[in-house]
């Protein structure tokens, strides 16, 4: 009889001791492998394209593209890889804005390592899985209602500021160190998030719902 294959995973997280944590502990489950690393998110959504995993461990906030765009890059461009949040924050925004972006799971950081397996067990097989913690604060999130750019990420803020002061696409992947492509799907995602139809409706409403600092 065939010996089942091994879960493929991929670990992405932006400090190299974390990932060297996670990968240690999963070796001890037998039907886990690590295949692959990154160290932020445009990273994870190149090296996904190419290795293919089953499993993505997705830590949140890395510099560049952070978690929640790249979990949406990688569900759009490989909708049959499955993505965990990893990460050490449980803002009922953060858990919503993971989950809407295709996450099947959402764990933090102090997870025990047979939580861990177990979970990318569940997520293989196509079954969601929140830690406690995180469900309390979706729960708690959405007791209260949404103000104009609640589910802008911390980068997504960053670039909406630079589009206030009239910076073109270019300028800001120059700006920000990131690619032309980056900035450009950064401006795409604030403007559907605002509901606004161009540049400067979006900038319009950064000021007046006090949007960035």
């Amino acid at each position: 009889m065939r010996e089942a294959e091994p879960i493929r995973v991929m670990i992405v997280d932006d400090h190299v001791v974390v990932r060297n944590g996670i990968r240690f502990s999963l070796l001890a489950a037998d039907d886990i492998k690590v295949v692959a690393e990154a160290g932020n998110g445009e990273e994870a959504v190149e090296r996904c394209a190419l290795v293919q995993p089953d499993v993505v461990l997705m830590d949140m906030a890395m510099p560049g593209m952070d978690g929640v765009t790249a979990t949406r890059a990688i569900r759009t461009q490989n909708p049959q890889v499955q993505i965990i949040a990893l990460t050490s924050f449980q803002e009922g925004n953060l858990v919503q804005e993971a989950l809407q972006a295709g996450a099947i799971g959402y764990l933090l950081k102090d997870v025990t390592v047979e939580k861990l397996v177990a979970s990318i067990r569940e997520a293989h097989a196509g079954r969601p899985t929140l830690a406690p913690a995180a469900a309390q604060a979706l729960v708690k999130k959405a007791a209260q209602p949404p103000k104009v750019g609640h589910d802008l990420t911390d980068r997504q803020r960053e670039v909406l500021a630079l589009l206030v002061q009239g910076l073109s696409n270019a300028a800001i992947s120059k700006q920000l160190m990131i690619s032309l492509s980056t900035a450009r799907f950064h401006v795409s995602t604030i403007l559907s998030k605002l509901g606004a139809a161009n540049r400067a409706e979006a900038a319009a409403l950064a000021v007046k719902h006090k949007l960035i600092d």
